[in-house]
């Protein structure tokens, strides 16, 4: 042990910013693990959260109850301040359950209107156009899709390793495909879910309506109906869908991010933020969708009181409102930041569920994501080896003109789009020492930020 604490010490030594990292921090990150996994209350509270409370989609009663319950709960561990920052919230709803069945055969299929979806105003029904992907789609003759129903089949790309880059590849079909049937002529637009899995959950998740486009009722089929439509349409290319939708959008009603804080004793207004966002949609219990990542960036905060660790720097968990159908917190967040000049070192999001913590992903500098990956021998042994540049998260997106690093955390990817904007994303598929080992390893991280600070932060 003596000797590998040696040869740690002298690599450390040969990085190019010249950290010196001592015997002190491994065993400092020891027992944060030790904290976290013996002693952890991130899985108790994130059952209270999802079972108690259950889906928060903004503007919802539940979500409201959402922002009490983190108040309260923020104040019971005796951080040096807890507070609210409003913000002004869109306040869409459902309605009652969708229908969406094949007329000739009488049979239904598991669908979910879209975030911003509006209703059918009754029953509507049409023939059903097929398309592989958004640009076929947008390639279609105007006038084409005259009183017919667009159906986008486009599967994500099981061939990319990780999922979120093949999330990204299709996603644009779920948020732009209405619009772009509805120019075509459409009185309707159905769309293959968003994941990998065959099933019978259907994702929901936001679209948007582009300005001078008449908005048309939008929906979700589970990947398993969206296989079974396709195969029906092979064999009946006049195939008619019948829908119905109550979805409805209401004027913004107020909420709120919720912010704690340890304050720093060095740097009070040089602050590290991290954070998930508090919203959910109305379906499951936002369990790995965001509410990991809130209970993660709690349990760091919390970690850190126990332990008796004195950040040098000041330490925020922010709960962000709104990030599912409008990112309005992480806007109000940054805004806030610029009235109070306050100084970010680094931000840190959870926001890719509580699977088993692989590393980290910078938004910012190469000079920063090489002075990051210099700290991968102390991160390790706990299987964290990804430090590369990447995306940082929605919410804090919105601090990306301070020219701070922006920091996402990295889980495992390859069951989340399983579950992700879907009924089954509740507490019960989150797996405890997982959510446990995802809190300890950005408590670390910002345990080493904190001490050492960030490249153009040394003069410090």
């Amino acid at each position: 042990m003596k000797l590998k604490n040696k040869l740690l010490g002298i690599l450390v030594l040969l990085t190019p910013f010249s950290q010196v990292f001592s015997q002190t921090d491994s065993l400092n990150i020891r027992n944060i693990f030790d904290e976290s996994l013996m002693n952890g209350e991130a899985y108790g509270n994130l059952r209270e959260l999802c079972k108690d409370i259950g889906p928060r989609l903004s503007g919802s009663a539940n979500a409201e109850k959402a922002v009490v319950w983190s108040e309260e709960k923020m104040k019971s561990y005796g951080f040096d301040k807890v507070w609210l920052e409003k913000v002004m919230v869109p306040h869409w709803v459902r309605g009652k359950s969708e229908v969406c069945r094949i007329v000739s055969d009488e049979k239904s299929l598991d669908v979910l209107a879209l975030g911003f979806s509006v209703d059918t105003d009754g029953k509507i029904s049409g023939e059903v156009v097929e398309f592989q992907t958004l640009q076929a789609l947008k390639s279609a003759p105007d006038g084409s899709l005259e009183g017919k129903i667009a159906f986008l089949n486009q599967p994500m790309n099981s061939k990319l390793i990780d999922t979120f880059s093949a999330y990204g590849g299709c996603a644009g079909g779920r948020v732009a495909g209405p619009s772009e049937a509805a120019k075509k002529g459409a009185v309707a637009f159905v769309m293959r879910s968003v994941g990998l899995r065959a099933d019978d959950f259907p994702h929901t998740g936001v679209m948007a309506h582009e300005a001078g486009v008449d908005s048309i009722p939008s929906f979700a089929l589970s990947t398993n109906s969206a296989y079974y439509l396709a195969q029906s349409l092979e064999k009946n290319p006049k195939l008619k869908l019948e829908l119905e939708s109550h979805c409805k959008l209401y004027p913004d009603v107020e909420s709120y991010n919720v912010v704690a804080e340890i304050t720093g004793s060095e740097f009070p207004n040089k602050v590290i933020t991290v954070g998930g966002h508090l919203d959910s949609w109305d379906v499951g219990e936002g369990a790995h969708d965001d509410g990991a990542g809130v209970i993660q960036a709690l349990e760091i905060l919390r970690i850190f009181k126990n332990l008796g660790m004195k950040p040098r720097h000041s330490i925020r968990c922010v709960f962000f409102m709104n990030e599912e159908n409008g990112s309005r917190g992480g806007q109000a967040y940054a805004d806030n930041c610029r009235e109070r000049e306050d100084q970010h070192v680094a931000a840190m999001e959870s926001d890719r569920g509580g699977f088993t913590p692989r590393g980290f992903h910078i938004d910012g500098s190469e000079n920063d994501i090489e002075y990051l990956r210099d700290w991968l021998p102390l991160l390790e042994p706990y299987n964290i080896h990804i430090m590369k540049k990447g995306y940082g998260g929605v919410d804090i997106n919105y601090l990306r003109d301070t020219g701070v690093s922006l920091i996402g955390v990295v889980p495992d990817s390859q069951r989340y789009f399983d579950l992700h904007h879907t009924a089954n994303d509740v507490f019960e598929n989150v797996n405890k020492r997982e959510l446990e080992l995802g809190a300890a390893s950005m408590a670390s991280l910002i345990y080493l930020i904190d001490k050492y600070g960030m490249p153009q932060k040394l003069k410090n």
